[in-house]
């Protein structure tokens, strides 16, 4: 996958993807089945896009003794239902992923922005920011992760790939503080900043936890934001940042502004000011699965890139 497409070109197909879903197009949220003993789970979702003409979804398992994980992408034709292609979905997740809070970014954030916050520096966090620096004109961006090497090798190689100075600090109030956008992308549990410190006017995007139980942000940066999921179902099943503030009585049920979707396509408002604290929750989708892939399979079939394999169709594999 590396080399078929730019962060751009990622960002408009799932842009467009949302904006599909925004106008209808069917995507269920993910659902989890866990296993006893070893310890495991069993996870997927699914959506189709109808314009793209493509459907499919995730699917990845994880713990099992292992430690480790593992992600397979099927894509189908939408119009026949015949097998498109099979990826390996952990390869291109910081891609997807990284564009969809691109997108959050753009289609929340306000226009005229010059520092960015970014806490976390895995390939997750790597993958949003090369994505949101093609839909913003930043000026500075400021890390913070709490190992310092981390944060320091990952300014510098970042600073060298892109146009904003890219810094490392050594808090998550000094990254975060005067920033316009500030995008968290960890694996921590509890919130990775005080809600206090965050600008009037700012624009968040979390998405490092899809637990009940597990947040990046606290209650209080919820409940002064314009919230936004990715899916309203997804919400009250793992949206662990909404659920807790909810349960805090920081907000309640109606808190929820729109999908991401609607947003994109102009069926709901985004910001409507520039003292507004915009939030995109970010817990993952198949909609930005199946438009990204959709389009490498496109370029992949083109450069003679891949290995064919056949399924055969349910006529064939049942006959007697």
């Amino acid at each position: 996958m590396t080399g078929l497409a730019t962060p751009a070109e990622y960002v408009d197909v799932v842009r467009d993807g949302y904006r599909q879903r925004g106008e209808g197009a069917p995507a269920r949220p993910r659902t989890r089945l866990l296993g006893g003993d070893p310890p495991g789970m069993l996870t997927g979702y699914t959506a189709i896009l109808p314009e793209t003409g493509a459907m499919g979804g995730y699917m990845y398992t994880g713990g099992f003794g292992s430690g480790d994980a593992h992600f397979v992408l099927p894509l189908f034709d939408a119009d026949t239902g015949a097998p498109l292609a099979v990826f390996d979905g952990a390869s291109l997740n910081p891609h997807k992923t990284g564009a969809t809070g691109a997108v959050g970014v753009d289609a929340l954030a306000r226009e005229e922005v010059t520092d960015l916050a970014l806490v976390g520096t895995g390939s997750q966090a790597r993958g949003q920011l090369r994505a949101t620096v093609t839909v913003r004109d930043f000026e500075t961006v400021r890390v913070y992760s709490p190992t310092r090497e981390h944060r320091e090798s990952f300014a510098e190689e970042m600073d060298a790939a892109l146009d904003p100075a890219v810094r490392a600090v050594d808090s998550s109030e000094a990254a975060v503080s005067g920033a316009d956008v500030v995008i968290t992308a960890t694996n921590a549990s509890e919130p990775v900043f005080d809600g206090a410190h965050l600008e009037d006017g700012a624009h968040v995007t979390c998405m490092g936890q899809y637990d009940p139980e597990k947040r990046e942000v606290d209650a209080e940066t919820v409940a002064r934001s314009t919230y936004v999921p990715d899916l309203r179902e997804r919400v009250t099943r793992d949206a662990g940042a909404f659920l807790l503030a909810r349960e805090e009585g920081a907000i309640d049920d109606d808190h929820v502004h729109a999908e991401l979707g609607e947003v994109v396509a102009g069926v709901e408002p985004g910001r409507t000011s520039d003292d507004e604290v915009t939030l995109f929750d970010s817990g993952g989708t198949a909609i930005e699965t199946v438009a990204a892939a959709h389009m490498l399979y496109e370029r992949a079939v083109e450069a003679d890139l891949g290995r064919e394999i056949e399924f055969l169709p349910a006529s064939q594999a049942f006959e007697e």
